[in-house]
C-alpha cells in the first residue's frame, strides 16, 4: 500500500461516518451475539486478569503509563454493567498482584491512587464490594478505601465485585491456612487431630472468595497464556478465556464472545 492510500484509509477511519457505521455493525453483531447464547450456560462466576494497561500506553505512545492504568480503570463498570445484563452473580477483578506492589514508587503510587478512586467509585455506583487480598501489604489508605468499600457496601443485592489488590494465589493459601490453624488452635485442637481430619474443605473455608461459588471463566486480556497465580485454588476446573486485545480497547463484543466460547464447551470438572 503506498503512503498516500494509507494516509487516505487513515483519514476515512477517523471520519464521522466511518465510525457511525462501525458502531452500528458492532451494535448490530453484539445483539446476535447475545441472543446466541444459551440462558442455561450462563457463568455464575467470571474471573477477569486486567492486563496490558502499560502495553496499551505504550502502544500510543504514552510516555506516562499511569494513562493505561486511568483509561482501565474507566473500563470496569462497563464490564459489571455487561456482567449485570447476562446475570453473572460475581466477578473478581485482579487490580494489584502482590508482585506489583515491587513496582518503583513512581509507577505503584500513582496506580495505587487509581485503585482507590476507583474502588471508591464503584462502591458509589452501587455495586456490592468484597476486597480480596493481603490488606497488611498494602499502604495504610489504600487498605483504608478497600474497608471502606466492602462495609459501606456489604448489604447491597446483586452483582459481588471481588477487587483483589495486593493479591497473589500462593499468598491466599498461605494465609488460608495460617488462619485455619490459628482457628484450631483457639478450639485446643493439635496439630495431630487436625491432620487426622484436614481436607480441602477446611481450607476452602478460610480462603478470600471464601461462600463464593468458585470462577467458572477465567478471561486474560491482552494475549498472556497464563494465569500467573491468580486464583490458583479456586480455578482448579474453570475454563480460560484469553483475549488477544489490551484490557483499555476490551469491549462487549469480547465479553460476548468469552460467554459463547465458555458456553460451547463441555465442563468435565477434572473427570
Amino acid at each position: 500500500m503506498t503512503v498516500r492510500r494509507m494516509r487516505l484509509t487513515a483519514t476515512i477511519k477517523r471520519s464521522k461516518a466511518y465510525q457511525a457505521l462501525r458502531d452500528s455493525i458492532y451494535r448490530l453483531y453484539e445483539r446476535r451475539l447475545e441472543s446466541s447464547l444459551p440462558t442455561d450456560k450462563i457463568p455464575r462466576h467470571v474471573g477477569v486478569i486486567l492486563d496490558g494497561n502499560r502495553r496499551w500506553a505504550r502502544a500510543m505512545g504514552l510516555s506516562d503509563v499511569s494513562t493505561g492504568h486511568q483509561r482501565g480503570a474507566d473500563k470496569i463498570s462497563e464490564l459489571l454493567q455487561w456482567c449485570t445484563e447476562a446475570r453473572v452473580e460475581v466477578v473478581t477483578l485482579w487490580m494489584l498482584s502482590t508482585d506489583n506492589l515491587n513496582r518503583p514508587a513512581k509507577e505503584l503510587n500513582p496506580l495505587l491512587e487509581i485503585i482507590e478512586n476507583t474502588v471508591a467509585k464503584l462502591a458509589r455506583e452501587g455495586w456490592h464490594i468484597k476486597a480480596v487480598g493481603a490488606m497488611d501489604l498494602l499502604p495504610d489508605s489504600t487498605a483504608r478505601v478497600l474497608k471502606h468499600a466492602e462495609e459501606s457496601t456489604s448489604d447491597r443485592p446483586g452483582l459481588i465485585v471481588n477487587v483483589a489488590v495486593g493479591y497473589g494465589g500462593r499468598r491466599e493459601i498461605a494465609d488460608a491456612v495460617r488462619s485455619l490453624l490459628l482457628e484450631q488452635a483457639g478450639k485446643g485442637t493439635s496439630i495431630e487431630e487436625l491432620a487426622e481430619v484436614l481436607d480441602v474443605e477446611h481450607i476452602a473455608k478460610h480462603l478470600y472468595t471464601r461462600g463464593q461459588p468458585d470462577p467458572d471463566l477465567v478471561i486474560r486480556t491482552s494475549g498472556e497464556q497464563r494465569l500467573s497465580g491468580f486464583l490458583l485454588w479456586q480455578s482448579a476446573h474453570s475454563e480460560f478465556h484469553f483475549c488477544e486485545v489490551h484490557w483499555p480497547d476490551f469491549r462487549k463484543i469480547d465479553f460476548l464472545r468469552a460467554l459463547r466460547s465458555y458456553a460451547a464447551r463441555h465442563r468435565r470438572f477434572g473427570s
